[in-house]
């Protein structure tokens, strides 16, 4: 009897360790289940409520560890959309669901405009399987969107360069220009200077030839300016001078005629 007993306890004790854990387990999926109701409604916030209720349930609930990341990038938060894939444990899953998980980490990474962790991410997807072509699809489009990026970089250079080459022409152009009119200024006003000294010493040169003239009439008109008794006096003068020359004159042929006399005595 007594191991009847104790088969009953060990029984009763079996039904109390599993049954909580079946209620558990089905705790976590039908709050995955509500989520994905959410989820297919657009419901994205709900479903991220749900969601991360199942994960506080059961942490190892990968399918709503994927799902949270989903309803999260629906919410436009890439951020932590990305976070979510980053974290989320691939090693018992297969290897299409690991692509589509790294398939949506990529998109998380592309809106969040992390271009090259993006195309990290299409890569891994890719290698888990090689039959995802949402995966090569993405993939591919970044390929190209970098090469026309960098063919566009090439041309905005190209075209920076050349704005610069003519920059520096055209300032050059109008240095030269600055240059050459300066020069000419210059040149114009050496010119200037020289011809006002020239003309200076032509003016000179001819109010000195003027002044001559004016000069002897300056004299003539002094001389005009003498009175008349004056006149009389020089006059007078320059007869008492005759005078005396001439009796100077006949005292001289008076000497001679003496010496000339005595020469024919002899």
């Amino acid at each position: 009897m007594n191991r009847g007993v104790h088969k009953i306890y060990l029984l009763l004790f079996v039904i109390s360790i599993v049954f909580p854990m079946t209620l558990l387990a089905q705790s976590d999926k039908s709050l995955v289940r509500k989520g994905n109701k959410d989820f297919s409604n657009g419901n994205y916030n709900e479903a991220e409520i749900n969601y991360r209720k199942a994960l506080d349930k059961n942490p190892v609930n990968s399918t709503a560890q994927f799902n949270l990341g989903d309803a999260m990038y629906q919410q436009e938060n890439y951020e932590k959309a990305a976070e979510v894939f980053s974290a989320s444990d691939v090693s018992k899953k297969t290897p299409a669901e690991r692509s589509d998980i790294y398939y949506n980490l990529g998109n998380s990474k592309l809106k969040a405009g992390k271009a090259d962790e993006a195309m990290a991410a299409y890569k891994q997807a890719l290698r888990e399987n090689p039959s995802n072509e949402d995966a090569r699809y993405n993939l591919e489009y970044l390929r190209q969107k970098q090469q026309q990026n960098q063919d566009q970089n090439k041309d905005d250079k190209k075209d920076k360069d050349k704005q610069d080459k003519d920059k520096q022409d055209k300032d050059k152009q109008n240095q030269d220009k600055q240059d050459k009119d300066k020069q000419d200024q210059d040149k114009q006003n050496q010119d200037k200077q020289n011809q006002d000294k020239k003309e200076q010493n032509q003016d000179q040169q001819q109010n000195q030839q003027d002044q001559k003239p004016e000069q002897g009439q300056q004299n003539e008109q002094q001389a005009q300016k003498i009175s008349k008794k004056d006149a009389e006096r020089m006059l007078e003068a320059l007869k008492n001078n005759e005078k005396k020359t001439l009796e100077n004159l006949k005292k001289a042929k008076k000497q001679n005629a003496k010496v000339i006399k005595s020469e024919k005595d002899w």
